[in-house]
């Protein structure tokens, strides 16, 4: 993904928010930044998962899974399974999106100690409706990418 393609992802991203919240436009940042957090971290842990798993030549022979201290060990944050993406796109439609972010964010939290109180916490603000488009939009973005690392985050 090129620079002009993110930029134009984001801007859907606001214009999801300026029609279908409440939210100002100086408040966009907090829900957009945390799940484009959210997201990064996830598709980190997840290459970082598929190098342990490679290195350890399978799980049938590793005698316990990588804990946060391997992930830590790589570069990435520990992202527990109710945190990442692919949980949160498949939740039931009747389900409260906005707490089970608010939850995602503080199992990271809880498992990489270094962030804890950082993250945002504020997600029941927005519809369920909402909260799943801009899911949806994010998850199209390939989050660990040199664009990303190098330009955004």
């Amino acid at each position: 993904m090129d620079f002009t393609t993110l930029k134009t992802k984001l801007w859907q991203a606001a214009d999801e928010l300026r029609a279908n919240s409440r939210l100002r436009s100086h408040e966009y940042s907090v829900p957009v930044l945390g799940l484009i957090f959210l997201k990064y971290a996830d598709d980190k842990f997840r290459h970082v998962a598929a190098r342990l798993e490679d290195a350890a030549g399978g799980s049938s022979r590793r005698r316990r899974a990588p804990g946060p201290a391997n992930y830590r060990a790589e570069g990435a944050l520990y992202v527990p399974d109710e945190a990442r993406f692919a949980h949160l796109l498949a939740l039931p439609e009747g389900q409260n999106i906005g707490q089970a972010i608010n939850e995602a964010m503080t199992a990271i939290e809880t498992a990489n100690p270094e962030l804890a109180g950082v993250l945002p916490k504020t997600y029941n603000r927005l519809e369920n409706p909402t909260l799943t488009t801009l899911l949806r939009h994010f998850n199209q973005i390939e989050m660990e990418s040199k664009v990303m690392a190098g330009n955004v985050l």
